[in-house]
């Protein structure tokens, strides 16, 4: 992997151009390259046009190693940039600031080359239709591939040479997968038993893959994805509810054993908190180093989850340690969830060049001289050896770039391990807390790794999901449990201030009261980029946790405004599901219904979900346009539920949710600032349902009463008729009928623990 160039604090750089002017974090770091690069915008294209020349646009991120690594070889180079500057306009977009620009090419180019990343290199004619595209190319030829100085010569003589077979292939190419991408249904809805099919195939299709030596479903290297531990998650629950609970066992041991192997691994970091991106071998050992913000949500969800069905404090203890993190290292003064930091960093202050992975890895010798007497211990628990370690797989590290350098990960468990040495388990756990803390304190006097504090709306979303969720579901953890670091073990209710204010943030900067229209990014400022479907379906989708999880009816009313909104600008009204982009920029030349669940959820998975849950609180003709709406939405990507199941978990999810023919409700009434309403609402998430609504009211708020009745006058009148002064009443409701109300949280959670026929 190259080594990329530090930038000089100087303020006296050779070259600047108009990416100097802009604010992503990415475009800044080119903004100094000899290369006289545009951002994305009429100027750069209307100078194309006059000159006559293509458009070379290369799309990637702040903290992208090989966008790194390609401006070391090519866009810092004078030659490079002379041929780029003489026979092209070159755009820069940063894919964070603009998914709608880079959803377009990154399509292209993976229909035409069967593979895609970043960095992305696309040659475009004047009026934006692809010539040609790539991803990383080096800078000379070799290994039988061409360098880049090649690809540039070949586009401009095939441009001079062949223009018009160039041209005409790029837009039949547009235009087919404009074709392709906009499907509609042929019905308003699902065929019957498809929900069903498909959520057995994907599980079963996720069970093949499942690695049964390191956990998770698939061969190296590995993405957490945890769309797909949410679809195992939900197909438990399923199992349990049916009966076969010797089945449901199967998948949960599956679904457990992954997150322990991915929380012991490299891919976790062990001193600081968080997650890297992904494992470059199969044991989840050497990592690529960047830390998501869309990892940590969605990750500290998946352990919430986990925690819930086991009670065991491994899983709630992990998902404190990433929340912890982002408290600690990625929020801003005014609690807006920053989007990333860089793999790469110097290894001294004075370093001339960047190193992947140099601010989390140790050599023996580093560890010895900052822990002293138990040195030893945290040695052999982290597997941490004088040579290194990163020699688990052939994979790790096949270019010997880590030699003599330790990715921590944990090979033995700690009971035996403390038994081995004589020592009880809590004194042993004790040590290793108090030397991860001393690593820290000597690790913050490192050069940190670049932080991309872009505010992205649809990460945070992900992220407020689950801080609102973790400030009740951990409330379940045993009395006395005990935290080490880097966890901090803060009162759960904390967590819930965090998501608050991010949403708050959200609210106040990057939404526009009049319009109610979101921005999609803040940095120095709101985005020119509007709002895209990932910004509404994820935002409204964290908006439901907060007040599901005790917020303020005032959440609930935004995510119905946020909804009505996004149908406005993203629904497909005749042939059903949610395009990507508003439309209304006519540089963006595709408009996608996107459906594949990746690293993200996709927009239109998670609109279902949320069209699920809102319909379930609210009624009348809002509740019925809805339902249809999402019944639609689904009959949209019928074809890859039955054929494709493993793309789309969670929208098999979302599918089997909306055929549940009655979701559970719960609903709480009584003073939501009483001790016993906080233990209520904790005990309405004790158990894992993702086919559960919790909703609370206070009959002596007349605002939550007037918002009631006008979206639901039966829970207007169940709170009315059950409101107590000095009690909290619970009831739970499913297929029109409603228990006994119950008082105390042992009652309730005996209540909601009653398999459904009981119930």
């Amino acid at each position: 992997m190259a080594e990329r160039s530090m930038k000089t604090a100087s303020h006296s750089h050779k070259y600047t151009n108009r990416l100097a002017a802009e604010h992503s974090p990415y475009l800044l770091q080119h903004a100094h390259n000899p290369v006289d690069w545009y951002p994305w915008g009429e100027e750069a294209f209307s100078e194309s046009r006059k000159r006559d020349v293509p458009i070379f646009l290369s799309i990637g991120y702040s903290t992208c190693h090989w966008c790194h690594v390609m401006e070391v070889e090519s866009f810092e180079n004078e030659g490079v940039a002379k041929l780029l500057n003489d026979w092209f306009v070159s755009i820069k977009v940063d894919r964070e600031e603009r998914p709608d620009v880079d959803k377009v090419y990154m399509t292209y180019v993976q229909a035409l080359y069967g593979g895609g990343g970043w960095p992305l290199s696309v040659f475009l004619s004047p009026d934006l239709k692809p010539l040609m595209g790539g991803t990383y190319f080096p800078p000379d030829d070799k290994y039988g591939r061409p360098g880049f100085k090649t690809v540039l010569r070949k586009v401009k003589d095939a441009w001079e040479n062949k223009r018009d077979v160039l041209v005409k292939s790029g837009a039949f190419a547009i235009e087919q997968l404009s074709e392709a991408l906009s499907a509609t249904a042929s019905s308003n809805k699902l065929a019957d038993g498809i929900p069903q099919q498909a959520l057995h195939l994907c599980a079963e299709q996720l069970a093949g893959n499942y690695d049964p030596e390191y956990g998770g479903f698939g061969s190296a290297p590995k993405f957490p994805r945890p769309v797909e531990i949410q679809l195992m998650l939900y197909h438990y629950k399923k199992l349990e509810e049916s009966g076969k609970s010797g089945e449901a066992n199967e998948v949960l041991k599956m679904v457990a054993f992954s997150l322990q192997c991915m929380a012991r691994g490299g891919v976790h970091d062990h001193i600081g908190g968080g997650f890297h991106r992904y494992s470059v071998d199969e044991c989840w050992h050497v990592p690529h180093f960047e830390k998501m913000l869309y990892d940590q949500g969605q990750l500290a969800n998946a352990y919430l989850d986990v925690f819930s069905i086991t009670k065991d404090v491994f899983y709630s203890c992990v998902s404190r340690d990433i929340l912890d993190y982002l408290r600690r290292d990625m929020i801003g003064p005014e609690g807006e969830i920053f989007s990333a930091e860089d793999a790469d960093s110097a290894e001294s202050e004075d370093a001339a060049r960047k190193k992947e992975g140099a601010f989390y890895i140790w050599t023996s010798k580093e560890v010895e001289d900052v822990i002293g007497e138990h040195a030893s211990l945290f040695k052999d628990h982290y597997y941490i050896k004088p040579s290194g370690n990163c020699d688990l797989s052939r994979m790790s590290d096949p270019h010997n770039e880590f030699k003599g350098k330790n990715v921590l990960i944990e090979r033995n468990c700690a009971s035996a391990m403390a038994s081995k040495l004589g020592m009880p388990v809590e004194k042993y756990l004790d040590i290793l807390g108090t030397c991860r803390r001393k690593l820290f304190d000597v690790r913050l006097n490192r050069p940190r790794p670049h932080l991309d504090d872009k505010v992205i709306v649809s990460w945070n979303g992900l992220a407020i999901s689950s801080f609102a969720r973790a400030s009740k579901i951990l409330k379940s953890e045993a009395e006395g449990t005990k935290f080490r670091f880097p966890v901090v073990g803060c009162d759960p209710k904390e967590y819930m201030e965090v998501a608050e204010k991010a949403a708050s943030f959200i609210r106040k900067w990057l939404y526009d009261e009049q319009t109610r229209r979101l921005r999609h990014s803040f940095r120095n400022g709101p985005s020119k980029a509007p709002g895209f479907l990932d910004d509404y379906a994820f935002l409204i989708s964290g908006l439901l946790d907060i007040y599901e999880f005790g917020g303020n009816t005032n959440w609930l009313v935004w995510a119905i405004e946020l909804q009505d909104t996004q149908d406005e600008l993203f629904l497909d009204k005749e042939g059903g599901g949610y395009f990507n982009t508003p439309g209304e920029d006519p540089s963006v030349l595709l408009r996608v219904k996107e459906d594949h669940d990746g690293a993200e959820p996709s927009g239109n998975s998670v609109s279902v979900i949320n069209l699920v849950r809102l319909t379930s609180m609210v009624a009348g003709s809002w509740f019925e346009r809805h339902r249809r709406n999402a019944e639609h939405l689904l009959a949209v990507f019928e074809t890859r539920l039955k054929d494709m199941a493993m793309a789309v978990p969670l929208m098999c999810c979302g599918a089997d949710m909306f055929s549940v023919p009655s979701r559970k409700q719960v609903v709480l009434v009584g003073h939501k600032s009483s001790v016993e309403f906080e233990d209520m609402l904790a005990a309405a998430h004790a158990q894992y349902d993702p086919n559960r609504t919790v909703i609370h009211i206070d009959p002596t708020e007349t605002e939550q009463m007037e918002f009631w009745e006008a979206m639901n006058s039966n829970i207007a009148l169940m709170a009315k008729n059950n409101f107590a002064p000095d009690k909290v009443v619970a009831l739970v409701c499913q297929n029109f009928t409603c228990s006994s109300p119950v008082t105390d949280s042992t009652s309730l959670k005996a209540l909601l623990c009653l398999k459904p026929s009981s119930a």
